[in-house]
């Protein structure tokens, strides 16, 4: 006869038995990486997270030794991404109104950042080291120029309350934009924001990597 073993049949059943069941050492690997996969989590989610600080603009002002032409420029398009950069940074926060003040209630002051979980304020003043803007041919491509803007700034940042040292900063940038044989106001605007945008953003990087180290007790 052709029929098929009966389920019940002890072999038939070993068999069944083997398929269902992982080996030993397949288990413990299983194990072995869920606890792995675990400690991963915990790890990361024990990163600490990083400190929020507040910064205040005093001013931007360009060096003595920036022409008064370019400074005229430079200036306001410094200020602008100054100003965008304080405002979208993860790590900085406004404190809005409310505030003890810090020059005549020092100690209150403190204590509403801490209230509103601010590690430290900061006044910062931001100066335009260095700035200039050519426009010069572009020798392979005919009826085509370039734009060149170079940006230096150095921040200087103050704690609040006190005016004590905080932290310094430096950033520069050099961008090139291609145009026509017209330079057009927006093509100069344009340029200048890139190159102060990229600035102000190598400056805030030296800042946040001071501002990370552990201060040294007094």
């Amino acid at each position: 006869m052709n029929a098929s073993t009966p389920a019940s049949d002890p072999k038939n059943r070993g068999i069944t038995m083997r398929q269902m069941h992982r080996p030993a050492s397949a288990t413990a690997l299983l194990a072995l990486t869920s606890v792995f996969l675990v400690g991963l989590t915990a790890s990361a989610d024990a990163a600490p997270a990083k400190k929020k600080y507040h910064f205040k603009l005093a001013a931007v002002t360009a060096k003595e030794g920036v022409k008064k032409d370019v400074a005229k420029e430079a200036t306001p398009r410094v200020e602008a991404q100054v100003k965008k950069a304080f405002e979208t940074n993860p790590q900085l926060v406004a404190i809005g109104d409310g505030a003890p003040d810090p020059d005549t209630a020092a100690g209150a002051y403190r204590k509403f950042l801490t209230r509103k979980g601010v590690a430290a304020a900061y006044l910062v003043t931001v100066e335009i080291t260095d700035a200039s803007i050519e426009i010069v041919p572009e020798d392979r491509k005919p009826n085509t120029q370039r734009v060149v803007v170079h940006v230096g700034v150095h921040f200087l940042g103050e704690n609040i309350p006190g005016r004590t040292m905080g932290f310094t900063g430096d950033g520069s940038a050099t961008i090139k934009q291609e145009i026509g044989m017209k330079v057009r106001d927006k093509d100069r605007e344009y340029t200048w924001d890139q190159a102060a945008e990229a600035a102000v953003a190598d400056a805030m990087t030296t800042v946040f990597k001071q501002l990370a180290v552990p201060q040294k007790k007094q």
